[in-house]
């Protein structure tokens, strides 16, 4: 058994520890509300830009669709895969979690005799990908808590312009959904080519759009992909300190738990050492009694 000093030293560390887990707890649950208010409100949006489509693409049925991201172009044996991990660490299985499908999703393509070609927002995602020795092609990381969409053009344009130009027959994106705080989904999304909803769900009105419906469609199909991807960009923030704060909370508990713990050990060390004293004090008693 460890002596009474190295528990009691123990036991500081550990309770400084569960100082730090705590305040990076409560620091994860603001910076969460913050994000998941960024999240429902930019879904809206994302979603009535989706239904928009889905009513252009509905209404140029039978036309032209060369040239743009809704032409399912033939194979060329390669794929573009862009990926949105965290920059930092310390939220469970949450980065883990969406690697585990990038680097599946990698195999899968490798095995049908594809090439992929990899974008990375993230510091997490970027470094597994160098590691693993992809086809790292772009990269942004430290976009902050709200990044702007400025800051994601950079990459989305480089994969999605080489889409545009054939290189790629197909754009993915994998990243971490936000269901609410306790469940993030890893999620493998297609971008290009863009499957377009059927209908908006009942909710056809007749618009009249200029100058166009055709040239309409082909402007804001390039801002749709666009804007798909700022939006699991906001889905991963929030996902991000949702972890976070549910894995800081259970590291705090942990700690607690193991002071407890120690503490038990340190009363046990303590009274078996007074025992001893107290056992040696009687024998040296007893000898000089017997003198």
């Amino acid at each position: 058994m460890a002596s009474s000093r190295e528990i009691k030293r123990r036991i500081r560390s550990v309770k400084n520890v569960a100082q730090i887990t705590r305040a990076m707890e409560m620091v994860a649950a603001s910076k969460m509300r913050r994000a998941q208010r960024n999240v429902l409100a930019t879904r809206p949006y994302a979603d009535r830009m989706r239904d928009l489509i889905g009513d252009l693409n509905a209404r140029v049925v039978g036309q032209a669709r060369r040239g743009t991201f809704l032409e399912v172009r033939p194979d060329t044996g390669r794929v573009a895969l862009i990926v949105v991990t965290p920059d930092r660490g310390l939220a469970g299985s949450l980065t883990s979690n969406v690697l585990r499908r990038v680097g599946r999703f990698i195999l899968e393509q490798n095995q049908q005799g594809r090439t992929v070609d990899t974008y990375a927002y993230g510091k997490k995602g970027r470094d597994f990908l160098a590691r693993s020795g992809q086809n790292l092609q772009a990269e942004a990381i430290k976009l902050g808590d709200a990044p702007k969409l400025e800051q994601i053009l950079g990459v989305a344009t480089a994969a999605l312009s080489r889409a545009q130009a054939g290189e790629y027959s197909e754009v993915y994106l994998i990243y971490s959904e936000f269901i609410n705080t306790l469940v993030q989904r890893p999620t493998l999304k297609k971008l290009v080519p863009v499957e377009a909803p059927e209908d908006s769900g009942g909710r056809q009105v007749d618009f009249t759009y200029e100058p166009d419906q055709a040239e309409v469609l082909d402007e804001l199909l390039p801002r749709y992909v666009e804007t798909q991807i700022y939006q699991a960009i906001l889905e991963s923030i929030a996902s991000f300190y949702s972890a976070q704060m549910v894995a800081m909370r259970n590291a705090t508990r942990n700690a607690k738990d193991l002071v407890r713990d120690l503490t038990l050990s340190y009363n046990k060390a303590r009274q078996a050492a007074i025992t001893k004293e107290v056992s040696e004090i009687s024998s040296g008693a007893a000898a000089l009694a017997e003198m």
